[in-house]
């Protein structure tokens, strides 16, 4: 499936930095990620992380979010984006990041 340029155009990706992650009760897959996008604020993320992610391994860590996405309820909770990561070995998702620090809220381009 393709899309045009002017629906990519839309999507808008932004730098966060994890503030703090935790389980999710009831959960074998969910974290819940508090995340500062800086200018732009602060946002609740749920993420299929905690098979492959202790929560305290994620605390501090810059990533790349899809910042303006329809927010979702999971478990009972809003998601407020989506952290964006590859697959990796053994299905592992590898998360992506900026290759140096970058202040959190910045968009890439």
């Amino acid at each position: 499936m393709t899309i045009s340029f002017e629906d990519f155009k839309k999507l808008e990706v932004r730098v966060g930095r994890i503030e703090s992650a935790e389980n999710i009760e009831g959960s074998e897959k969910l974290l819940k990620l508090a995340v500062d996008f800086g200018e732009q604020g602060k946002r609740q993320i749920l993420a299929g992380l905690a098979k492959h992610y202790p929560p305290t391994e994620l605390i501090g860590l810059e990533a790349f979010f899809a910042f303006n996405l329809e927010p979702r309820t999971l478990m009972g909770l809003e998601s407020q984006g989506m952290i964006l990561a590859v697959d990796g070995k053994d299905g592992k998702p590898i998360l992506l990041k900026p290759a140096e620090d970058v202040p959190p809220g910045n968009m890439v381009k």
